[in-house]
């Protein structure tokens, strides 16, 4: 059941919640459908999240709807203190036409990334985010490998550190490929665009043949990041990344690279789950180093 205190949150704002039903929140969060008198509504909340949480979520929801370039659900309010977010409910249904689907959504994905860059310039953004429930660095750097090493790579490497995940073997290994990020990127004229994040299948729904956007953790970055994170958990529709690449290609060399911007998602889960990823952060650390040995 939604705890009391963020139901009188939510209805101090919306009016009265009736027609409460569980419904599913995604890895991090809870999560409720109620109706309110505009309507259906999506709630939100976390026991012990932090107090920014779905502020940074409606943020960058807010960010991407603005990009005009796929569906997001309206941000209806949101609360700190206890925190929560109510969002617009999307009932969702599945795509009579699946390839339609997959087209409009790879396009829309290659509209996010080509129409919108940094105002500044730079990789990051102005204010830090989360990744789930992982909080997200984002003080910028005007340089891709820098910013990739040190936000995002350094930092959970750190992290898996304190927490005892790095064995000797895989701490000399990524050790290794810290020092040879720049190397790695050398060939890659990097652009700074929005990107979602945090895109795998749990974090889009389908309107018919219509995608929607949830869920996001969104910077300035290099896409290649954005795609080489949707091949790492799969779910995506079947020919998804070759239709985003009729759109908009990728430039030479991505394959090489691809192990390398999955460390960071990869990390990333090594930290939050623990050891059951630590052999794919081995693959995709030594992935790396065999190509900075070829």
């Amino acid at each position: 059941m939604v705890p009391a205190e963020i139901l009188s949150a939510a209805s101090s704002i919306l009016g009265p919640l009736d027609n409460i039903e569980p419904v599913s929140g995604g890895d991090v969060a809870r999560a409720a459908r109620a109706t309110t008198q505009n309507g259906p509504v999506f709630l939100k909340w976390k026991p012990g999240a932090p107090p920014d949480l779905f502020a940074k979520e409606a943020d960058g929801l807010a960010r991407l709807r603005a990009a005009g370039a796929l569906r997001v659900p309206d941000v209806i309010a949101t609360g700190e203190e206890p925190p929560f977010l109510v969002l617009e409910y999307i009932a969702q249904s599945p795509p009579a036409d699946p390839a339609r689907f997959r087209s409009r959504f790879a396009e829309g994905l290659a509209r996010l990334h080509a129409g919108n860059r940094a105002p500044n310039g730079c990789f990051g953004l102005e204010t830090d985010n989360y990744l789930g429930s992982e909080r997200q660095i984002n003080s910028p750097k005007a340089d891709w490998s820098d910013f990739y090493r040190d936000r995002r790579l350094a930092a959970q490497v750190e992290r898996a550190r304190r927490g005892r995940l790095l064995p000797g073997y895989r701490e000399t290994s990524l050790e290794r490929v810290l020092e040879s990020v720049e190397r790695l990127l050398a060939d890659l004229q990097s652009v700074p665009v929005l990107i979602h994040g945090d895109l795998w299948s749990g974090n889009f729904l389908s309107l018919g043949e219509e995608p929607v956007l949830i869920d996001p953790a969104v910077y300035y970055a290099e896409r290649e990041v954005e795609i080489a994170y949707i091949e790492l958990f799969g779910g995506f529709p079947a020919g998804f990344v070759n239709n985003y690449r009729a759109f908009t290609p990728l430039s030479d060399g991505y394959e090489a690279r691809r192990p390398l911007h999955q460390l960071y998602p990869l990390l990333i889960h090594l930290n939050h789950f623990g050891e059951t990823y630590g052999p794919a952060v081995d693959r995709a650390a030594a992935a790396c180093l065999c190509v900075i040995n070829r």
